[in-house]
């Protein structure tokens, strides 16, 4: 009957990783620029329009940064959210801010923009970051001063997500008490070669000796592999302290379940050991068959340990006080996101924005079928 304790016990194992991770991310020291602050070009490939996007690239406009731009990427000149970004240059008439209209036949759409946004920047230092991405004041000081470390390739950082509906909610619960404390847990254990692009900080030079977004455009995990080649050449990935927020919208179950599906077969794709491994870290899963089994002292410790990682990684770290709120709700979406780990293990296809998308074995996309946009 032990053998019913120990999957729940190696999921215990994790989430005190986990604690340990939140601790050492609590104690790290902002980074000293020395007061330099380099002139930056913001890209922000856009698709479609997403809810609250205007106050997403508004927080962009009001930072308070000696010299920035920001260039805004579409690839379909009928694209609704095109009239925010000319709300936005017409609020913020003194900032550089542009629009370009991307004609790409990369299968990674996003990618193919940010290559012709690159080209076109004018400073140095280029950030990167979805375009729902809403930041607070202080931010490009902020994650442009850990750049300035010995060997620094590229700066990222962690992120929550706002959301209107309860399945949206759960995804946003599932990124705070889940995704985020896999990140630490990454780093705890020195796996380091990865970005979020929930932000990308990097030099102009660094991305083209990666080989410029021309070399991950076939990719659908563009972040991870940019992250991956940038690591390889020999530069460390830093985290920076401030917490971003994104935005999942009125999503539906269906929804929720596609985006969560896509997520899950990228990883699957990208990073295989991990994906197999992170089986491991389903703990109220592991916590169910611990009690079925009559081991209930695991599979209590599993749970609990799960839960306080969580909560604390969660509202503590990542600001999200909602992950607090409704801790309540953690298991039952965690055996919603077990069930989309088992569907991830199979299949080759993912839906992106209206389109399928063929998934291969190493990562690589290729454009399949047009799907019902609204999906």
């Amino acid at each position: 009957m032990i053998l019913f304790a120990l999957p729940a016990l190696a999921a215990a194992a994790y989430y005190v990783l986990a604690l340990i991770a939140a601790f050492q991310w609590r104690r790290q020291e902002t980074p000293d620029a020395g007061g330099a602050a380099p002139a930056v070009s913001i890209l922000k490939p856009v698709h479609g329009r997403d809810p609250r996007f205007y106050e997403a690239i508004r927080s962009h406009a009001t930072q308070e940064y000696p010299e920035f731009e920001i260039l805004f990427g579409v690839s379909d000149p009928e694209d609704p959210a095109i009239a925010d970004i000319e709300r936005l240059r017409g609020d913020f008439p003194g900032l550089p801010i542009s629009l370009r209209v991307v004609t790409t036949a990369a299968p990674n759409l996003k990618a193919g923009v940010l290559g012709a946004l690159a080209a076109a920047a004018r400073h140095p230092v280029l950030l990167v970051n979805d375009s729902d991405i809403k930041v607070e004041p202080g931010y490009l000081r902020s994650v442009i001063a850990p750049l300035a470390g010995e060997k620094v390739g590229l700066v990222t950082c962690l992120y929550r997500a706002a959301a209107d509906s309860l399945a949206a909610r759960a995804e946003a619960l599932g990124i705070a008490t889940e995704f985020a404390p896999s990140v630490l847990v990454a780093r705890l254990l020195g796996q380091a070669e990865f970005a979020l692009g929930s932000t990308m900080v990097l030099r102009g030079e660094t991305l083209r000796e990666a080989g410029g977004f021309a070399a991950i455009a076939d990719y659908l995990a563009d972040d991870y592999q940019l992250g991956r080649r940038i690591s390889g050449l020999g530069y460390r990935i830093r985290f920076a302290a401030p917490v971003v927020e994104t935005n999942l919208g009125g999503s539906s179950w269906a929804q929720v379940w596609r985006h969560q599906l896509r997520w899950s077969r990228t990883i699957r794709v990208s990073r295989p050991s991990g994906y197999y491994g992170y089986v491991v870290t389903h703990a109220t899963f592991w916590a169910a068959v611990a009690f079925a089994g009559g081991q209930w002292w695991a599979g209590a410790a599993a749970l609990a340990l799960r839960m306080a990682a969580g909560v604390w990684i969660g509202a503590g770290i990542l600001g999200d006080r909602k992950a607090a709120a409704w801790f309540w709700l953690i298991p039952f979406r965690d055996l919603f996101g077990f069930a989309v780990w088992v569907a991830g293990v199979t299949g080759d296809t993912v839906d992106w924005r209206g389109q399928k998308l063929h998934l291969y074995r190493d990562g690589k996309i290729s454009k399949s079928v047009n799907l019902d946009p609204n999906r």
